[in-house]
């Protein structure tokens, strides 16, 4: 098989990256993120959440440990946001954050025959999920099978950008929905617990860990069975963005759920993961996009559920 013609590839520029480094940066981010830090090894990555004090998602990462760093990778429009909330928390913790997004140029690769495409652009390529490969010319991390994040210094990035033509972002954010990898944009921050988006079956949650920003809540949520949404993935046959309102048939007059990410499918409309109630949910009742009266969303499998 012709690798070079089954694989696709994009740059994405929605995607900023904010560095932690120092002494006490590993220190740092295990206080504050859902994740366990202290046991991230260089070759591996990691999904993690970021809540407020009330349990609440205020971004989702993929936490890179590179040398003396730790790259942490998030939508670029809550970049500068999250990185000015983030440092209030460091004190007097020798730690310095930095808005890394400039220094770096950010591919997506996907689909069969990629890592052979990689390795024949003379990367080194990781043997499993959420493992990471390092060289002076760049990181490659494996999200999933066949699906690779390659993050190249900026002065580099012409070595990869002609490949980027094959496919746009938007087909990469499709690939990440149908994986079931929610991210926070700034449509829906502060509106999430980790479990509604199903951090936890992502391994971005660690119940074992000590103290972090809202770590009571999202115990309370786990343990005492007190969630009442949840995350699912779904078609509709319109446009729908992050934010968006979900109305079921049974409670026309209250929103039942929030789009979390979307992306154009193929042959039209839209695919998603959004946040529903539970209850509706199990009684099946039609969940509809953006008004009683909407566009009716079709359930579809999820990888992790």
């Amino acid at each position: 098989m012709d690798t070079k013609v089954s694989s696709s590839a994009a740059e994405l520029q929605r995607l900023g990256l904010l560095s932690c480094s120092g002494d006490e940066a590993r220190a740092f981010l295990h206080a504050q993120l859902t994740s366990d830090i202290t046991g991230l090894a260089q070759d591996e990555a990691r999904f993690a959440g970021w809540c407020s004090a009330k349990g609440r998602l205020l971004a989702t990462f993929l936490v890179i440990s590179h040398g003396n760093e730790f790259l942490l990778q998030l939508p670029r429009e809550i970049a500068p946001a999250v990185a000015k909330r983030l440092s209030m928390f460091i004190l007097r913790a020798r730690v310095k954050l930095a808005d890394a997004g400039e220094g770096w140029a950010q591919f997506g690769l996907w689909g069969s025959g990629a890592a052979g495409r990689l390795a024949g652009l003379g990367f080194a390529v990781p043997q499993a999920p959420m493992h990471t490969a390092h060289a002076k010319d760049g990181i490659v991390v494996q999200v999933a099978a066949e699906h690779f994040l390659v993050l190249v210094p900026a002065a580099q990035r012409a070595r990869l950008a002609a490949m980027a033509s094959a496919a746009d972002e938007e087909a990469w954010a499709l690939e990440e929905i149908r994986g079931g990898r929610p991210q926070v944009l700034l449509a829906t921050q502060d509106q999430f617990v980790p479990q509604m988006v199903n951090l936890e079956r992502l391994g971005a949650v660690d119940f074992k860990k000590g103290c972090y920003p809202g770590q009571e809540i999202v115990a309370r949520t786990q343990y005492r069975g007190v969630l009442k949404r949840r995350m699912v993935r779904a078609r509709v046959a319109a446009a729908a963005a992050a934010g968006d309102a979900l109305f079921a048939d049974g409670l026309p007059g209250q929103a039942s759920g929030a789009v979390v990410n979307a992306a154009a499918a193929p042959g039209g409309g839209s695919e998603l993961l959004a946040v529903a109630q539970i209850s509706v949910l199990e009684s099946a009742q039609p969940l509809r996009l953006r008004s009683a009266d909407g566009p009716a969303l079709e359930l579809l499998p999820l990888p992790c559920a």
